[in-house]
């Protein structure tokens, strides 16, 4: 397994194959994201230990995400039991892999505190509107910034450690390093990636919906929900395809699988 050191447009040929992908199955990548998301939610609706369960089992989902748009890459056929199918090999290490995640991002943003007095903690642990409505006032513009520039690092760490780890059978420790060493090497295009992941699932609905309150001022509700629907069917599964390309294009097509 060797990491390939990309040029910068790669990271839009990244977002371009994702949506390639998407266009050959839309159903089913819509309806394996939806799945997904109904998880993560379901479990984050238990106190504390749901919130754990979700973390466990965000890199298992992830894996068989990426799973599914290879299989319709290649025209195979895709289903639920694809997306349940990221927890066949090196389960422990998945289970781990999203456990550590939670730690690492609560550690991050523990190291917010230096900047707010934990501010910005209380807001995200905060469990109802009434308690993030007290902090609304609150400045995060500093924390906020200190917790961008430590995450970095994490999100390199954990990128392409599930798919390692699932297809690769690397342990924990070469997952996370080979994951963190192929972002480092790679950190133009990912660059290049981060802008277009922004165009398209921000600026570009951001503008779509401006346009649709211009021309619909007194269906507000009607074209958020429009903007919503898309986001939802066709801009999440071209990201999720993407996250594929771009190991596919790092790693090069596995057949371990």
């Amino acid at each position: 397994m060797r990491a390939q050191n990309l040029p910068a447009l790669a990271g839009w040929q990244w977002v371009r194959g994702g949506f390639a992908i998407y266009r050959r199955n839309p159903p089913v990548l819509a309806i394996l994201v939806i799945c997904y998301w109904f998880v993560v939610v379901f479990l984050n609706l238990f106190p504390i230990i749901g919130a754990l369960a979700a973390s466990a089992v965000v890199p298992g989902l992830s894996v068989g995400l990426m799973q599914a748009a290879r299989n319709v890459e290649r025209g195979q056929s895709a289903s639920i039991q694809t997306l349940l199918d990221g927890f066949r090999d090196n389960r422990r290490t998945l289970l781990t892999l999203g456990v550590l995640y939670l730690l690492a991002t609560l550690a991050v943003l523990g190291l917010s505190t230096i900047a707010d007095g934990g501010d910005l903690l209380r807001f995200m642990l905060a469990n109802s509107r009434a308690e993030r409505a007290l902090m609304e006032e609150a400045d995060f513009t500093y924390s906020a910034l200190l917790v961008a520039i430590f995450m970095v690092p994490v999100l390199m760490a954990w990128w392409f450690a599930p798919v390692l780890a699932a297809w690769h059978r690397q342990p924990l420790g070469k997952a996370l390093f080979f994951s963190f060493i192929a972002c480092a090497m790679n950190w133009r295009p990912f660059l290049v990636y981060g802008v277009g992941l922004l165009l398209v699932a921000v600026v570009l609905p951001g503008l779509v919906l401006g346009l649709l309150l211009l021309i619909l001022p007194a269906l507000q509700g009607f074209a958020t929900l429009v903007v919503t629907v898309v986001m939802g069917l066709v801009v999440a599964p071209t990201v999720f395809a993407s996250f594929y390309v771009g190991y596919r294009d790092i790693f090069g097509v596995s057949e371990i699988v």
